[in-house]
């Protein structure tokens, strides 16, 4: 069994309905995969405005690893994305 969290990276959980979740197959418990970047609209409260998101797609085995610790790794790494000068503290 596999469990699979989609986020691209820009503050919102969505499902990702271009791509497939990665095969997780034995020794493996996880993988993580990073996609092209994608330019979406995002509504800033007044108009849409053209905003660059890289999806996220983490696939892994439930038996081994609990949904919430992934989707904490998820946003950890998301946020690290975000602001890569986290990444040299």
């Amino acid at each position: 069994m596999t469990g699979r969290i989609g986020r691209r990276f820009h503050d919102r959980y969505q499902p990702l309905p271009t791509t497939f979740p990665p095969a997780v197959s034995s020794p493996e418990v996880a993988i993580l995969r990073i996609t092209r970047t994608e330019v979406a609209p995002v509504w800033d409260g007044e108009a849409f405005q053209p905003v660059q998101m890289v999806p996220l797609d983490l696939s892994y085995d439930n038996r081994v690893i609990n949904g919430a610790d992934a989707a904490r790794f998820l946003s950890y790494y998301a946020g690290l994305l975000k602001e890569p000068r986290r990444m040299m503290m």
